[in-house]
Formats: structure tokens, sequence, C-alpha cells
């Protein structure tokens, strides 16, 4: 599968370390010199094409046309939508994921301007603190496939089953894969022989019946 990120920032820089690792071909598209520098240190210089990604001869570059996935995930919504319409209109993408970052902007992130899912902050901050007020210690952070499946978020609790454990010898329910670990303030992508550790924040896709079950690992242990 090929992506094409348009946006360099902390969110495209995460989402091509996440994709990359896991065997995606990806190109992050990004022209602003202070990002393109930090970008350089984060990530392979391979993935990384410095240009304007609201321009077609850019997107011609980065071969586009045959992309599976475009996300555009810049700073201003205005230069995500021109890169949406662009990607779903002239080079026919046929998934395409679009930041909102002005609330008031959520609107026009529909699929007559070529966006397939819209990713407001807003919205997803609304919705974690629903959660954290109505279900407990784990948060879902968003819902996938209907709502069959949720990617949730939750902290390890000291003395938990899970601290000092590897990825590979945890006893995880069917349907249950840990997608992510920020430890320190700091993304862990895991691994099998990766160690769990008390006070990681664990990111997880499950299904609903996955769900007790993973809140037994990570959370306090019951006497």
């Amino acid at each position: 599968m090929y992506v094409v990120i348009v946006g360099g920032g902390r969110t495209g820089s995460h989402l091509a370390s996440l994709l990359s690792s896991q065997g995606y071909e990806v190109r992050v598209v990004e022209n602003r010199i202070n990002v393109l520098e930090r970008l350089h240190q984060e990530i392979p210089t391979e993935l990384i094409y410095e240009g304007d990604g609201t321009d077609p001869q850019v997107l011609d570059a980065v071969g586009a046309g045959r992309a599976n996935v475009l996300a555009a995930v810049g700073s201003h919504d205005a230069d995500n939508l021109v890169a949406a319409s662009l990607a779903r209109f002239q080079y026919g993408v046929k998934r395409i994921i679009g930041r909102v970052n002005n609330p008031h902007n959520a609107w026009l992130f529909t699929p007559e301007f070529g966006v397939d899912v819209a990713l407001n902050q807003a919205d997803i901050m609304a919705k974690l603190i629903k959660e954290e007020m109505s279900l407990g210690d784990m948060m879902t952070m968003l819902k996938l496939r209907r709502g069959k499946y949720s990617l949730v978020e939750e902290k390890i609790a000291a003395g938990a089953r899970a601290v000092g454990v590897a990825i590979r010898e945890l006893s995880l329910p069917p349907n249950c894969i840990i997608s992510g670990i920020i430890r320190h303030g700091e993304i862990v992508l895991p691994g099998g022989t990766t160690v769990l550790e008390a006070e990681d924040e664990i990111l997880a896709l499950v299904d609903e019946a996955a769900r007790e079950p993973l809140e037994r690992l990570l959370g306090k242990p019951v006497d």
C-alpha cells in the first residue's frame, strides 16, 4: 500500500513513522524549511519530498496517481482541502483523510470536497472527555468498521499484571493489538520484545469483547 502524507508537522511525522515501521510505502510532502529540518531528524530522508502539497506538479512527482491513501494533515485547513480535492478529483485516490484545524471549517470536510474521513481535533477531544467521564480509565479514541472495533487508550497502573512483561508474553485477548505506547512523553513503537512499564500509556485496537480482558491486564490489581 502506498500512502502520501501532505504536511510534515508532528502529526504527519508520527503517522509516517508508524506506517513505515509496518511496511507501508510512504512519502511525506512538506515545503516549510524549519519543519523540514526537524522532519529529517525524525524520519528517513527517503520518505520526505520537499514541495507544496497543493501543487499538482508536486503531487505528480510523488506519484499521487498510484496512491491508495492520501492524508492531508497540514496546519492550514484551506491547504488540506485543496490537497484532498486534487487527490480525489484529479488523481482518483480512493481513500482520503483530512485534518480539521479550525472546528468552524469542519462542515467543508465532506466527500463533496474529496474528504472521506475528517479528523476534527475538537470532536476527538470532546469524545475523550465524554469517555473519561463515563467509562472510567479506558478511553475510546476512535470507532472503526461501524463500531465493531475501537482504538482505546489506557495508562498502565502500578502493580498491573502487564508491568515488566514483554508484549509477546502477554496473554492478550483475541482481536486485541497494541499499536502504540507513549512513555515519558515519547512515542515507542511496540514490538514483541518491548517490555511494558507502569505509567505507559497504551494505545490498542480492540473489539468489544477484548476491552475488559485488556483492562484487567493494564489496570490496578484486584485484591
